[in-house]
């Protein structure tokens, strides 16, 4: 969502460190010399779109209710998803204008500890929601996730490191905006990824970005506004993130799923949409629709395998899965729509064509 905004439409085993990058420089691009590990390697990756546990005072009954049933789905060595908002006790809002024209999200820190039993192992802050509460929720934050054993990226100059199977993999969150890992800043993007690609095997990066809402669906070739704001454009900043050194880009940002594309033989997903939104956002139409992408990579970058657990959000913003494939489905068609030739392909289960 834009600041402080809301529209009609809405209503074990695992090692982590976190890094924080100030002034990185270095070459960057493939030729960057990376932390490897041995090329037999493989590591198991989960990631998810936008989650929002509620908004005090509206918070669900029992925060773990909603939470417990995903366990099965986020079982993976790495698990990454995006905290749309604070984890904070602040009163102190960015809004000026009472809803429903400005929206403030937070959550009580003790929900960081409810993440991490999920099955979380890593959240992204590059979102527009992140400074809600100023400096003061962003440092409530990153308090409550450290102190669960979460790592946190997309502040600035923030890159998150988290070693599983042997293997280092960094993630790198970016949105458009000046509080986090500015997407919109292509020279310290690209050093960024220089000293990722020096940290880890792997480097994830993540984008918050693109247009909102139904009508978002596709990928353009240009920038993306939403209500007069830039939210940059994310398909060349896929492009040129892989170009510089990612081995995997995944996104979220539009609340609604976009198509997958394979460039380079790396894996980009334009949306993964909104994974738990409770009572946060409108779920009807494709609002409705939610995926977990789970994707296995070597060491080195290549594509083992892959797939798409659809899901389905009830009216309170709760994901069920869905055994039909109905969003599987979706993203299947947004991907040859957009992407032709170079759409990522899925089987009737979900599982990824390599």
């Amino acid at each position: 969502m834009a600041p402080g905004t809301r529209r009609g439409w809405l209503l074990p085993g695992v090692v982590a460190v976190a890094l924080v990058v100030a002034g990185a420089a270095g070459a960057a691009g493939r030729g960057a010399t990376p932390v490897r590990s041995g090329p037999s390697r493989t590591v198991t990756i989960t990631a998810v779109g936008d989650t929002e546990l509620g908004n005090t005072p509206i918070l669900p009954p029992d925060p773990w209710a909603l939470l417990a049933p995903l366990r099965p789905y986020l079982r993976s060595p790495i698990v990454f998803g995006n905290l749309e908002g604070t984890m904070t006790d602040a009163t102190s809002a960015s809004c000026r204008v009472g809803p429903p024209v400005c929206y403030d999200f937070r959550v009580p820190p003790y929900y960081a500890a409810l993440y991490r039993r999920a099955g979380f192992t890593i959240l992204n802050s590059a979102n527009n929601h992140i400074g809600d509460f100023g400096p003061a929720g962003v440092a409530s934050t990153s308090r409550a996730l450290a102190g669960a054993g979460i790592v946190q990226t997309g502040l600035p100059g923030q890159i998150g490191v988290v070693r599983a199977d042997g293997v280092r993999v960094a993630f790198l969150g970016f949105a458009p905006y000046g509080n986090t890992n500015d997407l919109l800043d292509a020279a310290s993007e690209a050093q960024l990824v220089a000293r990722a690609r020096r940290e880890a095997s792997l480097v994830v990066v993540y984008m918050h970005a693109g247009a909102e809402g139904p009508g978002a669906q596709h990928v353009t070739r240009g920038a993306e506004t939403f209500l007069g704001e830039d939210r940059g454009d994310p398909y060349a900043f896929a492009h040129a993130a892989i170009d510089e050194g990612a081995d995997l880009v995944i996104a979220s940002g539009p609340h609604v799923l976009r198509g997958m594309q394979w460039y380079r033989g790396r894996l980009i997903d334009y949306s993964l949409g909104d994974f738990v939104n409770y009572e946060d956002f409108a779920t009807v139409g494709p609002l409705r629709y939610s995926v977990a992408l789970s994707i296995t990579l070597r060491a080195n970058g290549d594509f083992v395998a892959g797939h798409l657990t659809s899901f389905t959000l009830t009216p309170a913003g709760e994901p069920v899965v869905d055994p039909r494939g109905a969003a599987a489905s979706l993203v299947t068609r947004l991907s040859q729509q957009d992407f032709g030739a170079a759409a990522v392909r899925l089987r009737s289960g979900g599982a990824i064509v390599p």
